[in-house]
């Protein structure tokens, strides 16, 4: 499981990362004409029986049908071969169009808007609990290590900011600032929201290994070497405590990532035209769009998929760090 894991978020880090290469079609690039586009099949035989060694994909044409609902009929006189390689890493012959999680209701490629989208949710997600296990180590660090009145009063903040719904009060911040935010500024407040309630549980946790480990004989002996605080604190006790932080920052991801799409379905998120997954899955709100285009929610497969990994990347490191 781990070793998926690491191929999956991998495998998914670099194809956001290089996002514009491997997707065939721009992030605003709409066709209005294949509004609601199923995914495109992948053909290697004709219609008349023959094979081909070079995959291809038939154009299509919208018709409605008797209950007026659009339907997409494939135009088989006419052979669009896949290439690779180029300005893209997958092209299709024109006419022909290579829609792989099909389109939303703009006519644009899902896909493609996934892997731009991911840029934004894993980044945020990233760097919310980065930001949040930094000041949470700091905290519980300063705490442990001192004792006394310093541990009690941060200790006591802590807990104050762990009581603290963090949505909640991502939705209140949100709603009294004004409407017209941009989404960097939507990405900084989600960020530094999420940030400043998360590091509590980080610093409780750090609270405790600094307590058992401040009394440890080679801090004693960094004691006695003359050997300042911080320096203590950064090359003698954060080394034993790196494994339960990196624990609590591989679990702490998926959640900054369901916050932002959280906030970003509802419309409060990240906007267009920037792409993120939680405002692809919005048009995913209706029962109406479920049924007739179950593909659009595709944003939250990947979003379900990295979520998950990152909590099975925790668990080997738990282990390790049990065993320490």
């Amino acid at each position: 499981m781990r070793v998926s894991a690491w191929v999956i978020l991998g495998g998914l880090s670099l194809a956001v990362l290089f996002a514009a290469y491997i997707a065939p079609y721009d992030v605003s690039d709409a066709r209005r004409d294949h509004s609601y586009h199923p995914p495109t099949r992948i053909h290697f035989r004709d219609a008349q029986g023959v094979l081909h060694w070079r995959p291809f994909v038939y154009p299509t044409v919208a018709k409605r049908d008797e209950h007026l609902r659009r339907r997409y009929v494939d135009i088989k006189d006419r052979l669009c071969f896949i290439r690779f390689g180029g300005r893209r890493l997958i092209r299709v012959d024109e006419p022909g169009r290579l829609y792989l999680l099909g389109t939303d209701s703009r006519g644009r490629d899902l896909f493609s808007r996934v892997l731009y989208g991911g840029r934004i949710s894993l980044s945020l997600g990233l760097l919310g609990a980065a930001i949040a296990c930094a000041l949470g180590f700091a905290v519980g660090a300063t705490a442990g290590y001192f004792g006394g009145r310093a541990d009690q009063f941060l200790m006591r903040t802590a807990e104050l900011f762990i009581m603290i719904p963090g949505f909640y009060l991502l939705l209140a911040v949100r709603s009294a600032l004004p409407p017209v935010l941009d989404s960097r500024q939507i990405y900084a407040l989600v960020v530094i929201v999420l940030s400043c309630i998360g590091w509590g549980s980080v610093a409780r946790v750090v609270r405790g290994l600094v307590l058992s480990l401040r009394e440890a004989d080679f801090v004693a002996a960094a004691r006695v070497l003359g050997q300042s605080h911080s320096r203590i604190l950064i090359r003698h006790i954060l080394p034993h405590t790196w494994s339960y932080v990196a624990i609590i920052w591989s679990v702490s991801v998926p959640g900054y990532i369901l916050g932002e799409s959280a906030l970003s379905v509802l419309g409060l998120g990240i906007q267009e035209p920037d792409v993120s997954w939680g405002n692809l899955l919005s048009e995913s709100l209706a029962v109406a769009h479920l049924t007739l285009h179950p593909w659009v929610l595709a944003p939250g497969i990947f979003l379900v998929l990295a979520s998950v990994c990152f909590n099975v990347l925790g668990d080997p490191v738990r282990e390790k760090g049990g065993m320490g």
